[in-house]
């Protein structure tokens, strides 16, 4: 099946001049945005040591990973299956 062809006239949009926009609002969709965005502000001596959000994505995974391997160390101890054998 072919696609339908579109001419160059269908593809053209109007200028519209600012008065036929309206009157914008500041702040419309502020809380909205606070409420899905996930913005993180470091302190300047963190921003320093870590420069990009590549680089506190690595420091944060490495340090979940540390904290997960770590968990069963302090929790509490595990049982063991097997029967004691009799001496």
């Amino acid at each position: 099946m072919k696609m339908a062809s579109t001419k160059r006239a269908d593809l053209d949009i109007p200028e519209l001049k600012r008065e036929q926009l309206g009157v914008g609002t500041r702040g419309k969709y502020h809380k909205r945005f606070l409420q899905g965005s996930n913005v993180v502000v470091l302190q300047a001596e963190i921003q320093k040591a870590f420069p990009t959000s590549e680089a506190v994505n690595k420091a944060l995974a490495s340090m979940l990973a540390f904290a997960k391997e770590t968990q069963g160390l302090t929790g509490r101890p595990r049982t063991t299956t097997r029967k004691r054998v009799a001496a």
